[in-house]
């Protein structure tokens, strides 16, 4: 059995030379346009920009010549034929804002509100064979490598003890987009080298240690969530079960005792700021004023990729009392496409987790049901829907869930392809 699959796998692998080149060129595109929008945050914005721009041109030449319009699920390529027909009344729903200079380049160059998201589905329609998610693994080392960098340079911004500092809040948050796709490393342990383990090791650690710092409640929990499911991995697949067990036992005993006979929360310098903020509610006041402004059509399809809602005295010196942005990330959903987007992205997605976990022989699928039941358990404290590693790794999961025969390929296999040559 094994064999058979070696030999499929093998005449699947195959890859032209200008097939292996328009990939490389989309995966170079997003690395220059997300080190470029990481970076933009306190140094040349208007170089920065041009960066993006031609970033761009990569990024779009590669989806153009990478996508293949056939998906081997029937269910899974009816929803997501609904899914961008949906994407594309959006975008029509209002066009006049195209006619702005201001918008087109809020819409191609901010990748968390902006319209680059509307593309990452694409992904699910790229070549599905191994050095496609050796490519994707290897992105995802280059942006650890960009956020360790990250770090060094905006390290004083990262550890100011002026709580009020907005900007250090939102170099953390920038910086997550880069570091949290680690954890994919992790969830896929099995297949990577111990360099490459170690790396996101450090990667996950740095991100909950600056979470934590800045406060960042949100951070702070996708974060364990995504430390907590790959220890659980680690834990059912190891073959050394009992002293794991023990271990553990002892790190959490350990860790404990320290922490309730020696640490004082309030009174440290890195903590502190998570216990004042610990039951600060920062959510219900703008929610309620969502709740108050949209509309039973609203709720329903949306207002658009430029919708707004009335939320006042909520951002200073705003001068209008609109906001285009909802941090709850399911509302974000709603605001711009309505129950329609949500809910479509909930019939491709929630099969999919399930496909994955409980129905695979190997860690790659159950890795990728993991990280979409995350992305989806993340929309409460944040967006997830943004041009970012995350996002389109949700949609590589889809990918993987849904193909029968990837879901079937032994681990050993996917190992061999996965530390093998192009």
């Amino acid at each position: 059995m094994k064999q058979l699959y070696k030999e499929k796998v093998n005449s699947e692998a195959e890859i032209s030379k200008s097939e292996l080149l328009n990939l490389n060129l989309f995966w170079l595109g997003f690395i220059i346009y997300v080190f470029a929008f990481s970076f933009s945050m306190k140094g040349p914005e208007k170089l920065f920009q041009v960066l993006q721009l031609a970033s761009l041109l990569l990024i779009f030449w590669g989806i153009i010549s990478l996508i293949r319009f056939k998906l081997e699920n029937s269910y899974l390529q009816i929803l997501y034929i609904l899914y961008g027909l949906w994407f594309i009344f959006l975008i029509f729903q209002n066009i006049q804002p195209f006619f702005s200079k201001d918008f087109l380049l809020y819409f191609f160059l901010n990748p968390w509100y902006g319209g680059m998201l509307y593309f990452v589905p694409a992904v699910l329609l790229f070549p599905k064979n191994a050095i496609f998610y050796k490519r994707a693994i290897d992105v995802i080392v280059a942006l650890c490598i960009i956020y360790i960098l990250y770090d060094l340079v905006f390290f004083r911004d990262l550890m100011s003890s002026d709580h009020s500092n907005l900007l250090s809040q939102e170099l953390v948050e920038t910086s997550f987009d880069l570091s949290i796709p680690a954890g994919f490393i992790l969830l896929t342990y099995k297949y990577h080298s111990n360099k490459r383990k170690l790396l996101a090791i450090a990667t996950i650690l740095l991100t909950l240690f600056f979470a934590i710092v800045r406060a960042r409640r949100g951070l702070i929990l996708m974060t364990s969530l995504v430390m907590l499911f790959s220890y659980l991995l680690y834990v059912i697949y190891s073959k050394n079960k009992i002293f794991i067990f023990y271990f553990s036992v002892i790190i959490v005993t350990v860790i404990s005792l320290y922490a309730v006979n020696i640490y004082n929360i309030k009174t440290n310098r890195v903590l502190s700021f998570v216990a004042e903020r610990g039951d600060e509610d920062t959510r219900t006041g703008i929610e309620l004023y969502f709740y108050a402004d949209m509309k039973p059509t609203d709720w329903i399809i949306g207002r658009g990729i430029n919708g707004k809602y009335y939320c006042p005295n909520i951002d200073e010196d705003e001068e209008s009392n609109y906001r285009s942005v909802i941090e709850t990330g399911y509302l974000q959903i709603i605001l711009k496409g309505g129950v329609i987007s949500l809910g479509l992205l909930l019939l491709i997605t929630v099969p999919a987790i399930f496909k994955g976990i409980f129905y695979s022989n190997n860690i790659l699928s159950k890795a990728a049901g993991i990280w979409i039941l995350l992305a989806l358990i993340s929309l409460y404290p944040a967006t997830v829907d943004t041009f970012s590693m995350r996002y389109i790794l949700m949609w590589i999961s889809v990918g993987i869930c849904y193909s029968k025969e990837i879901r079937n390929i032994p681990d050993s296999l996917i190992t061999e392809k996965m530390r093998g040559k192009d």
